[in-house]
């Protein structure tokens, strides 16, 4: 079988499934348009064998069905499902008549069933046989190959349960058909679980809500099961930097040094080689002399990537800090950690101790712009400062041979130090990496008024802006605010969720919306304008445009008019509209939910609701 081999037709492969007592099946077809076509051609096909028995069960089940679901009475399957037993399943079908094809297919009474390969992950259909056309399959991105645990779970509907000893897989000839590539993947082990958990506006706010700190937040995150690879990476270099920090101390044994002087050492030597040499400091570089020339005894810093705790620094040897926090009690952390670094300086003495403090909170005492220089101008003065600090590592009283052996022991370390100083900066990109897409949102927030960044706290508004498990949000949130919401008609409001909870681009048709709903809209895009110029700054990435086919289909299904009448004048598939108008529904029934803080427009969102959930919307 090869790839440009003649693909088989439906008809011809159900008669041959038959022969070979394969039948029932599930036939997997790339589209939703093939899958209709092809149980449409089964049932035209006058050599097909009809069993009288089980068209009458079928249709005994299908009687009683419509009581409750009469919406099926008249989809335009429901010929060929009760005389021939085929039938199409899809995400383009309504989901009541979905549920009775299950349920015929569970009771027996199918021959078989063209279905696209998302079927196999929803549902458990009992099929003697499973019938595969195709390697590739269409995601969000277009086309690209089946990834080994979806083609597992395809094959894997094969064989019934108490009837079937073995199940049958069987490859259909066709052009998109690639044997040896099914092959392969069937062999393959099952791809690892990926996690959906994403940094979200609203993940964040209730995260911070519940956990009352940045620290904390950041400490969930990153033990999340979406960061659990770079989390495992993160140990392993902490296990390889602390194995060089007991080298290090092997070989300052029997010296006075100290893993920071080794460290410092390293530094040190590695900024004024890069001095010697012409090459231009990095960020990292300048700002570490920058550190060295300002974080000094006496003066206040804060330490960590908030900058929120603040510390009075009683001593510095090395690159280590010492320092005393406002509670009296006594810290110490590497140079590097510091964030920012204020301008007063106090002696250290009991009395001035709690006026350092007193003075941050009453912004007496501002924080020191960081100055860096990226050329080397005044490189011969920067290096004699350097080779003075240097220096001040040694012992003050010792000869030259003396401080030939204890440059030697410093020396010896600097591979290891290196190493080190090298692997923190890996550690703080992997930290950053999954902590920054969330302070990234938080500064979003804290300008729209939903977070205090300060003092890491969500703002009352924040509050009920966490509540809002919908598609974008904070954009929603805004509108709240401003009172767009408030002064809205029912059908606008509908109208307007259904621009923001559509896939944006499903196209729902060529059906044009009231004025009033455009107006609308264009308004609420005038915030979203807003929101993407915030969001750009602190590079979150923005939303994407609201679906205006979306708005208009929704508005017209609010006006009242029939179901028929909605699929007819939208010419979208049933399960399209049905998808949309339950997200709209269900997004409406969010707002509706604050009725303490958003009183007006959750009532307006109430009726909405009542609207758009009928019949049959569920």
């Amino acid at each position: 079988m090869n790839q440009q081999a003649t693909e088989i037709s439906p008809p011809k492969l159900i008669n041959a499934l038959r022969g070979y007592n394969l039948l029932p099946a599930i036939v997997f077809l790339p589209t939703r348009r093939r899958c209709d076509e092809a149980a449409t051609e089964v049932s035209l096909d006058k050599s097909q064998q009809l069993n009288a028995e089980k068209q009458m069960l079928r249709q005994e089940i299908y009687d009683a069905y419509v009581v409750d679901n009469p919406e099926v009475k008249k989809h335009k399957h429901r010929k060929l499902l009760l005389r021939d037993g085929v039938a199409s399943h899809h995400a383009g079908h309504i989901p009541s008549w979905k549920l009775l094809i299950e349920k015929m297919m569970s009771k027996g009474l199918l021959e078989a069933i063209f279905a696209t390969s998302t079927v196999a992950a929803g549902v458990d259909f009992p099929a003697r046989s499973v019938v595969l056309s195709f390697a590739d399959t269409r995601g969000n991105d277009g086309w690209r190959p089946f990834f080994a645990s979806e083609l597992q779970q395809m094959t894997g509907r094969a064989g019934r349960r108490g009837k079937d000893n073995v199940g049958f897989c069987i490859l259909a000839p066709s052009q998109f058909q690639n044997p040896r590539k099914i092959s392969t993947l069937l062999k393959s082990p099952p791809d690892a679980l990926q996690s959906q958990f994403r940094a979200t506006y609203s993940s964040l706010l209730n995260l911070l809500d519940a956990y009352g700190s940045f620290s904390q937040v950041r400490e969930i995150v990153e033990k999340s099961f979406a960061f659990r690879e770079t989390s495992r990476t993160i140990v392993r270099l902490e296990k390889q930097i602390e194995t060089r920090k007991n080298q290090i101390t092997q070989k300052l044994s029997g010296s006075d040094f100290t893993v920071e002087d080794a460290l410092g050492f390293e530094r040190l030597t590695s900024t004024r080689l890069r001095l010697q040499e012409k090459i231009p400091l990095n960020r990292s570089e300048n700002r570490y002399l920058w550190l060295k020339k300002n974080v000094v005894a006496g003066r206040v810093v804060s330490q960590g990537k908030s900058g929120r705790r603040i510390f009075l620094v009683l001593q510095i040897v090395g690159d280590n800090v010492f320092t005393m926090d406002d509670n009296g009690d006594g810290k110490n952390f590497d140079i590097n950690r510091v964030n920012k670094v204020y301008a007063n300086k106090y002696e250290l003495r009991e009395s001035s101790l709690e006026i350092a403090f007193d003075d941050i909170y009453s912004d007496k005492n501002l924080e020191l712009k960081e100055q860096l220089t990226n050329e080397n101008d005044n490189s011969a003065e920067n290096e004699a400062k350097i080779t003075e600090a240097i220096d001040k590592l040694l012992p003050g009283n010792l000869n030259e041979d003396g401080k030939r052996t204890a440059f030697q022991i410093l020396w010896d370390t600097w591979n290891d130090a290196e190493f080190i100083h090298r692997t923190n900066r890996d550690l703080d990109f992997l930290r950053n990496e999954i902590w920054l897409p969330f302070e990234n949102r938080a500064k979003v927030l804290r300008h729209f008024g939903y977070l205090d960044f300060h003092n890491q706290k969500v703002t009352e508004t924040g509050k009920w802006l966490a509540d809002l498990r919908i598609d974008r949000p904070l954009l929603v949130g805004e509108a709240l605010k401003q009172g767009l919401f408030a002064n809205l008609e029912v059908k606008q409001a509908i109208a307007l969720m259904a621009s923001l909870a559509s896939d944006p681009d499903r196209n729902f048709g060529e059906m044009r919306m009231s004025n009033e709903a455009e107006n609308l809209l264009v308004n609420f895009e005038k915030i979203a304008k807003q929101i993407e110029k915030v969001e750009l700054k602190n590079d979150v990435l923005p939303s994407p445009e609201m679906n205006f086919s979306a708005a208009a289909t929704a508005e017209f299904w609010a006006n009242g008019d029939d179901w028929e009448v909605l699929v007819k004048k939208s010419g979208a598939e049933e399960g399209d509209l049905i998808r949309l108008l339950s997200r709209t529904g269900e997004a409406l029934m969010q707002i509706a939910n604050l009725r303490d803080s958003q009183p007006e427009a959750a009532e307006i969102a109430k009726q909405a609701v009542e609207i758009v959930m009928r019949e049959p919307v569920r």
